[in-house]
């Protein structure tokens, strides 16, 4: 059939016409193919990251439930009632939280603990007694500041601690000269624990080894024993294993009795506590009813609450009403009853503990 069109044009001429207007319809039809397909493809892309982009609001929702429950439950007992470790299961939305937390002065602190504890810790993973004792040497050496700089301007004088810590740290300095690291010591407290794999002469391996027992965050000399790990029980220094094995069976039969506990030390007392801290560490699973998992590593500050004038809290609020307004000198109550030092999670990848 001819169209009004083709219908003055020669037989094969317009056979050629109607097969260029096929060819046409194909390449527009194959056109709208592949735009129908860019436009799925986009569509299931875009629904994909949304869902990703939920579950991560998701997962810091269910982290923080974890924290905040967890603080409750301590803020809830009296201060000398508190357990130094435990855990719990709850529900957050779509997932189920587990959570297990611990004293963080069940760890040894990297800025706070004595070379021979330190030295302890190293032999406790596994690292012969003359190379412990650098490792914790090169430790001290890291966070002793110097105080060169500030003495210089009040001339000379009779010798002293301080001229004690800059002769300690010029040998560091010159240390790390003569092993040709690229940097020198830093002279202040670690800001993280993975900063061991900056000292000179301690493998990764090592490092590994000790990192889930050290801790950048209590800030204490001693250790909690009535929720330490055995392997920091038996870094303290003149630990026997006979005396770590009555410490551990005290603890299960009694774990509140704590003057008992630093009894059954002996000479290893002066390095222990079974006083409260008020830092812990949290370990949090978040599981997903679609099947994914993450983990999360927290670690929080309990907060005082209220909190008086150096007067007491009513002359501090007696002296804002005579003012005629608020005392600068009283602080308000702070609102949030914790403070997060840390948060990892591996909901992007890896976590590495600190």
């Amino acid at each position: 059939m001819k169209t009004p069109a083709t219908a003055s044009l020669p037989g094969s001429a317009a056979r050629e016409e109607n097969g260029f207007v096929l060819i046409a319809v194909l390449w527009i039809l194959a056109a709208l193919a592949t735009l129908a397909s860019i436009y799925s493809s986009y569509t299931v892309n875009t629904a994909a990251a949304s869902r990703v982009a939920d579950d991560r609001v998701q997962a810091e929702a269910s982290i923080r439930a974890g924290v905040e429950m967890a603080v409750f439950r301590q803020l809830a007992a009296p201060e000398k009632a508190r357990p130094a470790r435990g855990g719990f299961d709850m529900r957050v939305g779509r997932t189920g939280v587990s959570v297990r937390f611990r004293s963080e002065g069940a760890r040894i602190d990297l800025n706070a603990a004595p070379a021979d504890l330190l030295a302890g810790l190293f032999t406790a993973v596994g690292i012969d007694s003359s190379r412990a004792e650098t490792f914790a040497d090169r430790i001290v050496g890291w966070r002793t500041k110097s105080t060169a700089g500030a003495d210089a301007k009040g001339g000379a004088a009779a010798p002293t601690l301080a001229d004690d810590k800059d002769d300690k740290a010029s040998k560091e300095d010159k240390l790390y000269s003569e092993e040709h690291m690229p940097y020198p010591p830093r002279h202040a407290p670690f800001d993280n624990a993975l900063e061991l794999s900056l000292l000179p002469g301690i493998s990764l391996a090592t490092v590994e080894r000790v990192l889930p027992l050290v801790t950048v965050f209590s800030g204490r000399a001693d250790v909690d024993v009535s929720s330490a790990d055995p392997t920091v029980l038996s870094a303290l220094p003149k630990m026997t294993p006979q005396i770590l094995g009555a410490l551990l069976n005290a603890r299960v039969s009694d774990p509140g009795d704590g003057r008992a506990l630093l009894e059954l030390l002996g000479p290893a007392k002066s390095y222990a506590t079974v006083e409260a801290s008020k830092v812990f560490r949290a370990s949090i699973a978040v599981d997903f009813d679609n099947g994914r998992r993450v983990h999360a590593e927290v670690v929080f500050r309990l907060k005082d609450q209220g909190g008086a004038a150096p007067g007491g809290k009513d002359q501090g609020k007696d002296q804002g009403e005579e003012q005629g307004g608020k005392d600068p000198n009283v602080k308000d109550q702070d609102p949030e009853p914790y403070e997060l030092l840390y948060w990892r999670d591996d909901f992007d990848g890896p976590m590495q503990s600190t």
